[in-house]
């Protein structure tokens, strides 16, 4: 099973409709993949090499509302590995069903902090994305 982090939703998360508004859903994914890398000890592998996860793109899909009370759980998974890029799916389920809330990708580079470039996804770089997989 993939990594998970779970989010009560509370009053103060819901806009005028009584629902989770969709800009929230990207702090609730922002959250989920801070877990991971926490979790994982990534935070202070990257910071140790000089790299930076830079999230070049943001795909979310809403499929249902959330409302006040409710639990959700956020699975997180590397999906995909290109040259410079990899791409992080996130699924967001209501607490102990399969019923689906909302689906996100996230596009990322490692940037090189000192050179400011993106680094070539390969060697140890690549070895420890895989791990996560």
């Amino acid at each position: 099973m993939p990594p998970q982090t779970s989010i009560k939703v509370r009053g103060y998360l819901l806009d005028v409709y009584q629902h989770v508004n969709n800009a929230r859903y990207l702090e609730f994914l922002e959250e989920a993949r801070w877990c991971y890398l926490e979790e994982r000890g990534d935070v202070a592998w990257f910071e140790a090499h000089h790299l930076a996860w830079v999230i070049v793109n943001i795909n979310i899909n809403y499929r249902q509302a959330a409302t006040i009370g409710q639990e959700l759980v956020i699975h997180t998974e590397f999906a995909k590995f290109g040259g410079k890029s990899a791409v992080i799916q996130l699924q967001i389920k209501l607490a102990g069903t399969d019923q689906l809330i909302a689906a996100a990708a996230f596009t990322f580079v490692c940037l090189d902090q000192r050179s400011g470039k993106p680094m070539p996804i390969e060697g140890e770089l690549l070895a420890r994305l895989q791990s996560a997989s």
